[in-house]
C-alpha cells in the first residue's frame, strides 16, 4: 500500500458528504414549498366573475372539467380522480365549502390560470372565458344539492301543519 491510500480515500468521501447534504437540503426545500399557501396577488383578489352561472356556461366548463381536470379532481371534484393518488400534493376536493368560503373567484381564476405543481397552468391552453366557467362549475361543487323532485317541500309543508 502506498502512503497516499488514507489521502485518496478523503476526496470521494467528501464529496459524498456534499452530494448528500445537497439532497436533503433539496428535499427540505421541496417540502417547504410544496405546502406553501397560494400568494395571490391583489389584482387578481378584486376581479369579479363576467360571466353568469347559465346553463350554456355550466355546460361548456362541464365538457372542459371532463377534458382538463377530471383525471385528477374526480368526476364530482371530490379530488378522487384516477390520477388524483399519484400526485403530491393531493388534489383540492371542490366540494368542501370550507375550501372555497372565502376565495373570491378571483383568486379561484388565478389558481386555474397559473397552476401550481402538480396542477398545470391553463393560461395557454384555455381561453379567459373558459377559465371563468370553470370559476362558475368550481363553486358549483361546493353549493348545497338542491332536491329537485319536490319532496323537501312537501316535508317543510307538512311540519307546519
Amino acid at each position: 500500500m502506498s502512503a497516499n491510500s488514507p489521502r485518496s480515500l478523503w476526496l470521494p468521501k467528501l464529496l459524498f458528504a456534499a452530494v448528500l447534504i445537497l439532497i436533503c437540503i433539496l428535499v427540505i426545500h421541496w417540502v417547504t414549498e410544496e405546502n406553501k399557501p397560494w400568494i395571490v396577488p391583489s389584482e387578481y383578489k378584486s376581479l369579479k366573475n363576467p360571466l353568469t352561472p347559465s346553463e350554456s356556461n355550466l355546460n361548456a366548463a362541464r365538457q372542459i372539467y371532463v377534458d382538463e381536470c377530471s383525471q385528477c379532481h374526480g368526476d364530482g371534484g371530490k379530488g378522487d380522480g384516477p390520477q388524483a393518488r399519484s400526485h403530491y400534493p393531493l388534489p383540492a376536493d371542490l366540494t368542501d365549502p370550507k375550501l372555497l368560503a372565502n376565495a373570491p373567484d378571483g383568486e379561484i381564476f388565478y389558481q386555474i390560470t397559473v397552476g401550481r405543481r402538480p396542477m398545470p397552468a391553463f393560461k395557454n391552453r384555455l381561453t379567459r372565458d373558459q377559465r371563468w366557467q370553470l370559476v362558475l362549475l368550481v363553486r358549483s361543487f361546493s353549493k348545497p344539492k338542491t332536491p329537485s323532485d319536490g319532496s323537501a317541500s312537501s316535508s317543510k309543508t307538512a311540519d307546519k301543519k
